[in-house]
């Protein structure tokens, strides 16, 4: 690790990056229009990479802001009893999620950084709004007469600034003679430079230590798919209700399935999964469950064919079909 590494202090907005999106929602520095540049600083990889995530948090809240403002998405708070001290997330509804008799539409993205919004953070910065975000999804989904519900499942828990446990020796009360209780002392202090030595190099600016706080009922992406389901999908009005899952996202429906299905064939009409890692054998789904993908999804994959071509799988689920290829060899 370099000694010379510059201070992790980064910008807390686009404008103090100086990149901004324009008209056709593509990130461009302000000055130049240039795209934006991953290696800012030669030889410099952890920074960069810092800076990076840096960026990432403020396009995430970037998107938050859009779905309230551009396509009029209300953010509602989960765990729905939470109280005012507990860790808390959250998801993205229109107006009409839970009164719109005929349809409803539920998007799950993958897992990663990817916040509600997202299909891919990579694409929002290397190629536009368009590509990386679900709002071409929502937009058109809300023209076409449907509620929208937008899942948040990789928001599992809140940090918070580990705290410092301080241990008292336990060689002042003790009985040990002087010079044993001396010898432990010596070994400790050289312990302690050792690791102190390590640190350094491992985490040269002394940057907080901290840890993780669930969210409960919402720890993991499968979990909060249940959560959802059970305190909103399952009381929406809609006659039919509508899934489109990327990646990670099949998975957790196919364990929202596996965990509520009977309610989930009784509402859920069909099922779009692009790039779906789910798998039926792994996650132990039974042959009614089977059946019912078979008929009611369908799984894009990123494939050279054209789109919509059928393409071969080794498991006996939904078919796979060609997504007719996209920028950067994924779905979306």
């Amino acid at each position: 690790m370099k000694k010379d590494e510059p201070p992790l202090d980064f910008p807390d907005t686009l404008e103090g990056f100086e990149y901004a999106f324009n008209e056709k929602g593509q990130l461009r520095h302000i000055k130049t229009g240039e795209p934006f540049v991953f290696n800012y600083r030669e030889d410099l990889h952890r920074w960069n990479q810092k800076r990076y995530e840096a960026l990432g948090e403020i396009i995430t809240k970037y998107v938050y802001e859009l779905l309230e403002k551009d396509c009029n998405l209300k953010k509602i708070s989960i765990p729905v009893d939470a109280t005012e001290s507990e860790p808390k997330s959250f998801i993205f509804m229109s107006e009409d999620a839970l009164t719109n008799p005929q349809k409803l539409m539920v998007l799950i993205h993958g897992s990663g950084v990817v916040r509600a919004g997202q299909w891919a953070r990579r694409l929002i910065i290397n190629e536009d709004l368009d590509s990386g975000t679900q709002i071409p999804f929502i937009k058109r989904a809300m023209d076409e007469g449907y509620g929208v519900i937008v899942l948040n499942p990789n928001e599992n828990y809140i940090e918070v600034e580990k705290p410092k446990i301080h241990v008292q020796s336990s060689s002042d009360s003790s009985d040990e003679p002087a010079e044993k209780r001396e010898r432990k002392d010596k070994v400790s202090k050289e312990t302690k430079k050792r690791r102190d030595f390590y640190e350094k190099y491992r985490n040269p600016q002394r940057e907080k230590e901290m840890m993780q706080l669930y969210i409960r009922e919402n720890g993991s992406p499968e979990e909060h798919a249940i959560y959802v389901w059970d305190h909103f999908i399952a009381q929406s009005a809609a006659e039919n209700v509508f899934f489109v899952a990327h990646s990670y996202g099949g998975l957790a429906f196919v364990e929202l399935m596996i965990q509520r299905e009977a309610d989930v064939k009784s509402k859920v009409t069909a099922v779009a999964l692009t790039d779906s890692v789910h798998n039926v054998w792994h996650q132990e789904a039974g042959k009614t469950i089977r059946e019912w993908m078979r008929e009611n999804c369908c799984n894009w994959v990123s494939s050279s064919e054209p789109l919509d071509t059928s393409v071969e799988s080794m498991l006996p689920d939904c078919p796979r079909v060609s997504a007719g290829g996209s920028p950067g060899g994924s779905v979306v």
